[in-house]
């Protein structure tokens, strides 16, 4: 039997670290996965309180994409060896009690929320992509790839919250920036601490 009484040593998803800058993928992946977590959350509301009206199946259609960007980034934790937030317990509770409220005001209310913050995620994702390829694209080019599909994809989501009458709903500008200040403090939050 070859091999016989040879240790068998296991395999490691841990991606090769030579010459990355491992601050900057550190603060990257940190960030990324907790706004992940909390769009997952914000979406968990959101069905909680839309999930059997007409504008649920869109929801989840979303909330379905926000569970792959966060199993992806995950994953990319493992690989990296990136510690989460400490903040994740906050972000559980901040990110559902935004869904849920933000769907209490009605369908309309729910996509206000879904544009702000996905808006707020698609110019996060830019700002990222933008420094990856300063810092070496080449050396990047696998996270620059999942940065640059989930940045389509929260566009799309804050597309399909204006195709659904977002704008339309009652304080509409003051909601917006209201979220989209929570989501500057929670990203500057999560890639530090």
């Amino acid at each position: 039997v070859p091999g016989a009484g040879a240790a068998l040593r296991p395999c490691s998803s841990r991606v090769a670290q030579d010459g990355i800058n491992q601050p900057l993928i550190d603060r990257i992946i940190r960030v990324d996965h907790a706004g992940e977590y909390g769009a997952n959350r914000i979406y968990a509301g959101q069905m909680a309180v839309l999930g059997r009206s007409s504008v649920g199946p869109v929801i989840q259609q979303m909330w379905n994409q926000e569970k792959n960007h966060l199993k992806k980034f995950n994953e990319l934790m493992v690989a990296y060896r990136v510690r989460p937030t400490v903040l994740l317990p906050f972000w559980n509770v901040a990110g559902f009690v935004l869904g849920a409220g933000s769907a209490l005001l009605g369908k309309k209310g729910a996509m206000a929320c879904t544009v702000a913050v996905e808006e707020s995620i698609s110019e996060h994702y830019n700002n990222q992509i933008r420094t990856l390829i300063e810092e070496d694209p080449e050396k990047y080019k696998e996270l620059l790839q999942v940065i640059k599909q989930f940045r389509d994809e929260e566009q799309e989501h804050h597309d399909i919250g204006l195709e659904h009458d977002a704008e339309a709903t009652p304080a509409y500008s003051v909601l917006k920036t209201a979220i989209q200040l929570g989501c500057k403090a929670a990203i500057f939050l999560s890639e530090r601490i």
